[in-house]
């Protein structure tokens, strides 16, 4: 946050966003909170402990509630690491992206390796738990140097690391650089030895995969993730954050001072609430919960869309994927492969029945 803005004033709509949001959707202890989006983690450490306080009499916690906090590895947030622990931050997860200098100011992080090092090192002495990130399949990678960076990353103890291969998005920098030739991204089969060195690095340091991108130690997976992949309801409050709740997807306002302006207007932040379609949630459900490795229970999906197996799946695409070692399926689970899972979105398109698939 600057310094310029006036934090009594976000404590109050943020509170008033939390309260409207409860009154529509009460129900379980909450299992898990997170802080993300910009920098949550210059957050004056006194609002963070007023919402969670907030949050607990509105909701109540769980025992073993997860309370992550997002942050980029810099010395100016990791000042701040100390008393966002003491006010009830238990699990930080950490943008380092990369431990070479070049590769950061390729990807436009105005962080140092050293420098992220020295964040890592702070957080691992305040928080019981520590995720950080890293992109890899960068442009001029091979497998030596991923597999060198990757063993030096797992030395450092982490129980958590997503590691995300590079993604060219229309309309970004990266797009435009690769139309003008000054880039050029690794092809499909170099990306794909990147990620078997990866799944076999990670499962040989006991941080196997358990969704697409994300490694943890058993018992050590992200609590507030797994609610997303496995398609729970959550509640999205604050500029910009979206919301699954009884089958209504919601949308708060982006900009801050639209976001102000509708909880004084309102009393909330929603931008916009959308009551998503049976089908469009089976698919969301699919799309989300294939990314698992412990896949999906079709017999519970059914029940709880009132939709036909046949309904959900293409079954003689699951049975040619399952014959090539792609796909798996075990009494009412099915789940994408260990081999399949380089080309989740290839797989995807064929086993989500087409009845299902949503623009």
């Amino acid at each position: 946050m600057r310094g310029d803005v006036d934090v009594a004033a976000w404590q109050a709509a943020l509170i008033a966003d939390m309260r409207a949001e409860a009154l529509v959707a009460p129900g379980e202890p909450l299992t898990s909170i997170f802080f993300g989006g910009g920098t949550p983690s210059l957050m004056p450490p006194a609002l963070v402990a007023a919402l969670l306080a907030e949050a607990e009499r509105l909701w109540g916690f769980a025992q073993d509630i997860e309370i992550t906090l997002e942050a980029n590895p810099s010395s100016v947030e990791a000042a701040n690491f100390a008393a966002l622990a003491g006010a009830g931050i238990n699990r930080v997860s950490l943008g380092v992206q990369s431990l070479d200098d070049a590769e950061l100011r390729f990807l436009g992080r105005l962080h140092g390796a050293e420098e992220a090092l020295c964040a890592l090192d702070t957080a691992q002495a305040h928080f019981r738990r520590v995720s950080f990130d890293m992109i890899y399949a960068l442009p001029g990678h091979r497998p030596q140097m991923w597999e060198q960076r990757l063993t030096r990353a797992l030395g450092f103890g982490t129980g958590h690391m997503s590691l995300y291969q590079l993604t060219i998005e229309p309309g970004t920098r990266f797009a435009s650089d690769v139309r003008r030739g000054r880039l050029v991204p690794l092809d499909d089969d170099a990306a794909a030895e990147l990620f078997d060195i990866t799944q076999a690095l990670t499962g040989a340091a006991g941080l196997p995969a358990y969704e697409t991108s994300n490694h943890a130690r058993p018992g050590e997976e992200s609590s507030h993730n797994l609610a997303y992949w496995r398609y729970q309801d959550y509640a999205g409050i604050g500029p910009g954050a979206h919301g699954r709740r009884g089958g209504v997807a919601t949308v708060r306002h982006k900009k801050p001072e639209n976001f102000l302006g509708a909880v004084a207007r309102q009393g909330d932040g929603i931008a916009e609430a959308r009551t998503l379609a049976v089908s469009e949630q089976a698919a969301e459900a699919l799309l989300m919960g294939l990314r698992l490795v412990e896949g999906v229970d079709l017999a519970a999906l059914s029940a709880r869309f009132g939709l036909a197996r046949a309904g959900l799946i293409d079954e003689g695409a699951l049975a040619r994927l399952a014959g090539l070692g792609l796909m798996w399926a075990s009494g009412t689970r099915i789940g994408v492969g260990p081999e399949g899972r380089g080309v989740l979105d290839a797989l995807l398109a064929e086993v989500v029945a087409d009845t299902l698939v949503t623009a």
